[in-house]
């Protein structure tokens, strides 16, 4: 996850990143949005591995079920 990324997810959230001093506040709804965005994120980041090794060692289907599990996660949170 990059900078950016992390940029991105904070505007969504209703950060302003540009506007982040040392006396910051923010209420409790952005920041259980934001955290819900990076969860998102990481999650589908780890599925992708999952995807990824299955196109790489060709064995497709067998670590599928693994890749579903980690973005079934985020259907319960």
């Amino acid at each position: 996850m990059t900078r950016d990324d992390i940029i991105l997810m904070a505007r969504e959230a209703g950060f302003d990143p540009h506007d982040m001093s040392a006396d910051f506040t923010c209420n409790l709804e952005n920041i259980e949005r934001f955290a819900t965005l990076i969860a998102a994120a990481e999650r589908e980041a780890c599925a992708k591995v999952c995807d990824d090794i299955d196109e790489e060692f060709s064995e497709r289907g067998r670590v599928t079920w693994c890749s579903a599990a980690i973005r079934a996660r985020g259907q319960h949170d």
